[in-house]
Formats: structure tokens, sequence, C-alpha cells
């Protein structure tokens, strides 16, 4: 019996649909995430680290990163709201601690400087 080559085709690439491909880890997109954001690539940082949340919602390190991409991105609300979830999740933690103040007196300043400027 001959086999028509399309349907060999078809069986070879079907084979592979029951096996999960590699999932990554939350700490090799963090680790990327900084490796380019180090380089100042933020877009492909921001998405690492929003792939590192969404891989583990409750790692406050990939949030805390996220936060980071976020303020560079000028997303503050967003940037606040990462930063307020990461220390819920580890209230202790100094490092997130400190890149939230500095966060906070930089978007105060920002607010400040709306406010007093004049309207058209």
């Amino acid at each position: 019996m001959v086999v028509p080559f399309f349907v060999l085709a078809l069986l070879a690439s079907s084979s592979d649909q029951g096996r999960a491909l590699p999932r990554a880890k939350p700490q090799e997109e963090i680790g990327f995430g900084i490796d380019v954001a180090k380089r100042g690539l933020w877009n492909e940082a921001h998405f690492r680290f929003a792939k590192a949340v969404a891989l583990a919602p409750e790692n406050a390190h990939a949030l805390n990163n996220l936060a980071v991409s976020l303020e560079q991105q000028g997303a503050f609300d967003k940037a606040r709201a990462a930063y307020e979830k990461a220390l819920q999740i580890e209230p202790g933690n100094t490092y997130i601690q400190q890149n939230y103040d500095l966060f906070r007196e930089a978007d105060d300043k920002r607010n400040r400087k709306k406010k007093a400027a004049p309207k058209p």
C-alpha cells in the first residue's frame, strides 16, 4: 500500500500535538527581562516581566520588576498598582519598599507639576 506524501506529512505534524511545549519559568523570564532592561529595551523587559507575573501571579519580585518597567514606559497608575501588590505579598521586602518609595516621590513631584502648570 502506498500512502500519499501529504498524509505522511499530516501524521508527522499531528504527532507533536500531544506533547506540551516546554513552559518558561518565572525566574528565567525575570532574568531575561533584567538583561534587556539594562540595555534600555523597556518594551521587551515589560513583556518578560508581564509573562513572569502571568506564570506566577504571587511572585513579588516579578511584580516589582513589572512596576519598574511600567514606570519607565509612563504607565504610572499601573506601576503603582504593581508595586502595591508586590508589597502586599512581601510587606517586609526593603528592596521593593525602596523602589516604591522612590516611585511615589517621583510620581508626587510629577503630579504637583501637572497641577501647577498653567492651563491654556
